[in-house]
């Protein structure tokens, strides 16, 4: 017996067609859209402190719009957590859609993770549920399940419990599931976008959707609909597999699955089989995202052609402190980026860029102080002297940080499509989270000649945000290649080739069934992304800045 699940949507603003290409590619049973993240619901408690009605993600109505008829047709379940800050709104939404249309659909959603009253300040605060409440609205027949904050992966270990009749107890079962999750989450990311080996992937302009074949043991296989790009094979799962996570242990609310069990295995073209995952009891903590307004922030970026560059720079940064120290921002950031090069053939590669970042709690402190400093400046400065835009006002920026409350103390509830409310109790069996002890590694490469090269040479990489903190999963294709990258990238190298880490904590975890090292880099972006603390805030090319960087490379390998 076969579940197939597969994902239709990312993040809120993914391909506006991919639920008609899913729906219409060949057969899946359920179809699940992700439209949350941080950064997401922050971007949602803005819109409802103007318009009390919003607070949910708006294109998810009119994708439905198009498709629900055709998913009615063809028998496929729908679950989402869309619902963002209002899932009863939305699911009011989808069924005045569903008696327009005329199509007799029965919607269910899920409430109970919103906890904004707990915290004064916060603009949303919002437990990560599991699937238990998803399972209960498709055991009593919904067509469509309309969430809040879940997990991401709860948007398939809810239909699959649902499915296959599996307890909260069926820890080895449900960790399977949300391996499979984690890897449909992101959309075409488990298909070949964003992928480290791109030029491998074949068809990558249009990646097809993922799509996961769960069976009742938990395990699965990931593939693709036919004749859609991209491709699914063991190195695009495994760059998935690795992306947003710590160590061996990656805990949700229903279960901890074990990323150190998994077993990826090429099953055929476009087939990667998932299986051996094992599970243990979850938390008995539910993390809760606290998202809140840090501030308001500027920026300006001054443009530094042709010679001294540096002499250039140090000039600006002078003046510019004169005109600031009259009301100094309570933050203030430089970063100068080396865009130039020498006797360079046009002027936009003879520059760098000079960006000025300021913060403060008053919108004035970074506004008109900022502008009219810089401004100023336009006839009084570096031989040259331009920016790439006028500095505006300021604009707010939000803070996001992670709490955690017992289980028990967060109401889930199940609201049925007939308006039946159902109460999802929390898991009796909760296991407190311990690192997992090191593993063996494998034995080194023998010694022999080396070149210094550029680490994507031989390994993958795939890196993300999770709050403050970024991960870089690091992985090679080869045994012999991970011989050598287990003993090569260490902290202390990672530290090297990375300077932003020297002084921060970096924790390095072994993965050795995916010849996988996982980095975890804490306060490298700050106060999360929404603070925009850095040039990449949420750390999406962290993982190829460092496969850019050399180090000595068995000649073997190349």
């Amino acid at each position: 017996m076969t579940l197939r699940i597969g994902n239709f949507s990312g993040f809120y603003g993914d391909r506006f067609d991919a639920p008609r290409e899913m729906l219409t590619g060949g057969e899946v049973d359920v179809l699940t859209g992700d439209y949350l993240a941080e950064l997401t619901m922050l971007i949602l408690a803005r819109d409802r402190l103007k318009d009390p009605s919003a607070g949910y993600a708006r294109t998810f109505l009119r994708q439905l719009e198009q498709t629900l008829g055709l998913a009615h047709e063809r028998g496929v379940r729908i679950v989402t957590n869309a619902g963002g800050l209002r899932p009863a709104g939305l699911a009011d939404a989808v069924r005045a859609l569903a008696g327009r249309l005329g199509i007799p659909v029965r919607v269910a959603h899920v409430e109970g993770d919103d906890l904004t009253a707990r915290y004064p300040g916060a603009l949303a605060a919002h437990a990560y549920l599991g699937g238990a409440g998803i399972a209960e609205c498709l055991r009593a027949g919904a067509d469509v399940v309309v969430t809040g904050r879940v997990t991401d992966a709860a948007l398939v270990t809810g239909p699959a419990a649902a499915h296959f009749g599996w307890t909260a107890t069926d820890h080895d079962r449900l960790a399977g599931a949300v391996v499979a999750g984690h890897v449909l989450e992101c959309g075409t990311q488990a298909t070949g976008g964003n992928y480290a080996f791109f030029r491998d992937s074949g068809g990558l302009r249009r990646p097809g959707f993922p799509l996961a074949e769960l069976h009742a043991d938990g395990s699965c296989v990931i593939t693709k609909h036919p004749g859609t790009g991209g491709r699914a094979d063991v190195g695009t799962v495994t760059a998935q597999l690795l992306y947003e996570t710590g160590g061996a242990r990656y805990a949700g609310p229903d279960v901890t699955a074990r990323l150190d069990t998994v077993r990826l295995s090429q099953d055929g073209p476009d087939r990667v089989r998932v299986e051996g995952v094992r599970g243990e009891a979850p938390p008995p903590t539910l993390k809760v995202g606290l998202n809140r307004l840090g501030g308001f922030r500027n920026e300006v970026v001054f443009v530094l052609t042709g010679l001294d560059i540096e002499a250039k720079a140090d000039l600006v940064k002078e003046q510019m402190g004169e005109a600031l120290a009259k009301s100094p921002p309570a933050g203030v950031r430089w970063e100068l980026a080396r865009t130039d090069r020498p006797d360079a053939g046009t002027e936009e590669t003879a520059s760098a860029l000079l960006r000025l970042v300021v913060r403060d709690p008053s919108q004035e402190a970074v506004g008109r102080v900022l502008s009219g400093a810089a401004i100023e400046l336009a006839l009084a400065s570096y031989p040259g002297f331009h920016v790439l835009a006028p500095p505006g006002k300021g604009s707010p920026y939000g803070v996001f940080e992670d709490v955690y409350v017992p289980q028990g103390d967060v109401d889930h509830v199940a609201v049925l499509h007939d308006g039946r409310r159902v109460t999802v109790d929390a898991p009796h069996d909760t296991a407190v989270l311990d690192d997992v002890p090191p593993p063996a590694l494998p034995e080194p490469l023998p010694p022999g000649p080396a070149r210094r090269a550029p680490l994507g040479l031989v390994a993958g990489a795939r890196s993300g945000d999770k709050g403050g903190n970024a991960n870089v999963g690091v992985w090679v294709r080869s045994d012999d290649a991970w011989r050598w990258l287990a003993h090569a990238l260490t902290v202390e190298r990672f530290r090297e080739l990375i300077p932003e880490a020297r002084e921060l904590p970096v924790t390095r975890h072994v993965l050795p069934r995916l010849r996988a090292l996982n980095f975890l880099v804490e306060g490298i972006l700050g106060e999360g992304v929404a603070a925009q603390a850095r040039f990449d805030p949420q750390a999406k090319a962290l993982g190829e800045w460092l496969r850019s960087r050399h180090l000595d490379i068995p000649e073997a390998l190349l």
